[in-house]
């Protein structure tokens, strides 16, 4: 921890404790504002808005969103880095958090785990595996065999770094087959890349995924989280095939480095309530993520635990970003 980051923290810590206890419990006192790194309009956004607007109700105060698009991610993170230490800057943090340490080091923070105080977890979001429907595999295990046979003839579409294009990284380490990578543009233009062919296959938000699965247009032949979707009951995980084996984007409310415990604790709790609400479950289902609840230590155990094996694919595969 920094000189800064210390002594936010110690005047934090002793601020609160200098206020009375009636004083203590009006937080919050004004608007909570969650700064979201992602487009307005996204799934991203929409997911971050429903829990905002839930979390105003259980936390019994304002709580707005405010997008900060820009520098993969760092532009809202490090602004909530730097932020007063008081509760009321929150981040929306994603996986990226875990990522871009190692594959961009020049973002801040570098070090999230130190520069940002885990509140809670808000979901985790799976993808679906899914093939141009030129291709004869049916199953992920034809797949693998297909890709063995035409080693590096097959290509897979992704934004570089994200979590979609180290899924698929991922994916051929474990089986032990080669791909050719087609960088694009984001979701749309990967669909359309896969649909006409250019590639041959692609991790996918189910939201984006199933309108083309039920059209034809492309056949899904695994899901990466660890249980299988709701929505494709019969598409198995990858992990059936390839044991241990998950790549979702999970996003977790952070705080400030220094905020005190007590106020952490407040919003840790309200946004749990918020989690295991089965009408907000079912909302979160419905575009095609699975909600979670979890306090600060389950989000600095599942930070950790990414940055360990997203560090391990990127060095594989010698993954850059220039």
């Amino acid at each position: 921890m920094t000189f800064h980051a210390g002594r936010r923290a110690l005047l934090g810590s002793l601020s609160l404790a200098a206020l009375p206890a009636q004083a203590q419990e009006a937080f919050p006192a004004r608007p909570i504002t969650i700064l979201n790194a992602y487009a307005a309009g996204g799934q991203t956004d929409i997911a971050v808005r429903l829990t905002a607007d839930r979390l105003a109700t259980a936390i019994g105060g304002r709580v707005v969103v405010e997008n900060r698009v820009g520098g993969a991610t760092s532009i809202a993170s490090t602004a909530v880095a730097a932020a007063r230490p008081d509760g009321y800057t929150l981040l929306a943090g994603t996986s990226s958090l875990a990522i871009n340490p190692t594959l961009q080091p020049r973002l801040t923070p570098r070090d999230p785990m130190a520069e940002l105080t885990p509140v809670g977890m808000v979901y985790r979001g799976p993808f679906v595996f899914h093939v141009w429907p030129g291709l004869p595999a049916r199953t992920l295990p034809e797949f693998i065999a297909y890709a063995k046979a035409n080693p590096g003839k097959l290509n897979y579409g992704g934004v570089v770094g994200t979590v979609v294009h180290l899924a698929t990284e991922m994916l051929c380490q474990r089986a032990g087959i080669e791909m050719t990578a087609v960088p694009n543009r984001g979701g749309v233009e990967g669909l359309l890349d896969l649909q006409a062919g250019r590639i041959h296959c692609n991790f996918q938000s189910p939201v984006e995924a199933l309108p083309s699965l039920q059209d034809g247009k492309t056949r899904a032949l695994a899901i990466s989280s660890r249980q299988r979707l709701p929505s494709l009951p019969d598409v198995a995980t990858v992990a059936e095939t390839l044991p241990g084996f998950e790549a979702v984007l999970w996003l977790a409310l952070f705080a400030p480095p220094g905020t005190p415990a007590p106020v952490v604790d407040r919003i840790s709790s309200a946004l749990n309530t918020v989690t295991a609400d089965p009408d907000y479950q079912a909302r979160m289902t419905a575009i095609g993520l699975a909600a979670e609840s979890g306090g600060p230590a389950e989000v600095r155990t599942l930070l950790a635990e990414d940055t360990v094996n997203w560090r391990r694919v990127i060095t594989e595969a010698n993954i850059q970003t220039n």
